[in-house]
């Protein structure tokens, strides 16, 4: 700023330099003008700041600034603290022991069902003996070993007249029973024959049935009756292992 005071200064003391020593008007008037510029220039520099040390010059080239947004780096959580859990012993489980009673359905239908043998002595009404029997649960009716078979009629009511031989003596027992019914039974050669049912009171042990009975020619077998299951259905159960076993 000194110096362009001194400049100012110098011009000035040499227009009026020139003035005074009569120089021509076109003398002063260059040198007015220097003046008035050199004020203008002080001026302008009084009002212009200057600039920072660390700004910039024009033309130098701007460093590249990042554009990605810095993510802020926040600190790790501290650890989460360990509880500590007391161990708790369980006590052993109780075993509880439920007995399941199961009814188990007897073979002939019902419970508590007598068991009998293969072969078992049955008591026949009429005519109120007693026989050897086998047990055939194969067989649907029950069979009579019968002799002089002869079908009457009576008041227009068919009966049948037959023998059954007694096993102690083997003397003829004649007999008369109302028909039940009539069946044809096949044979493996010849024709169907052709069999007459009665009925008939059998006892065997505990068990009293009037039942039908087939009278037929059982002279060829060993025993001369036959328990079916007519007989045998809930009444009793067959174990063919065994023999005699009702009093």
């Amino acid at each position: 700023m000194n110096g362009i005071w001194e400049m100012i200064s110098a011009g000035y003391r040499l227009s009026v330099y020139r003035f005074v020593c009569s120089r021509s008007v076109v003398s002063v008037r260059v040198g007015l003008l220097v003046s008035i510029v050199g004020l203008l220039v002080v001026a302008g520099c009084a009002q212009v700041q200057p600039q920072s040390e660390s700004s910039t010059s024009v033309g130098e080239e701007q460093p590249k600034v990042d554009a990605t947004p810095v993510e802020p780096l926040c600190p790790a959580p501290p650890p989460c603290p360990v509880c500590k859990v007391p161990a708790v012993m369980c006590p052993e489980p109780k075993v509880v022991e439920k007995v399941v009673v199961k009814t188990v359905p007897a073979t002939a239908g019902e419970l508590n069902l007598p068991i009998i043998g293969e072969i078992e002595n049955v008591f026949v009404d009429p005519p109120g003996i007693k026989l050897e029997a086998r047990i055939d649960s194969g067989a649907e009716t029950s069979s009579i070993h019968a002799e002089n078979i002869q079908i009457i009629e009576r008041d227009g009511i068919r009966f049948v007249r037959f023998v059954i031989p007694d096993p102690k003596t083997g003397e003829p027992i004649g007999l008369e029973q109302k028909l039940a019914r009539t069946v044809l039974i096949k044979r493996k050669v010849g024709e169907p024959e052709r069999r007459y049912v009665v009925k008939l009171w059998i006892t065997m042990g505990e068990i009293k049935e009037n039942i039908e009975v087939t009278l037929s020619d059982r002279e060829d077998f060993e025993f001369s009756f036959l328990v079916g299951r007519n007989l045998l259905t809930d009444t009793a159960i067959v174990d063919v292992s065994r023999k005699h076993t009702l009093k």
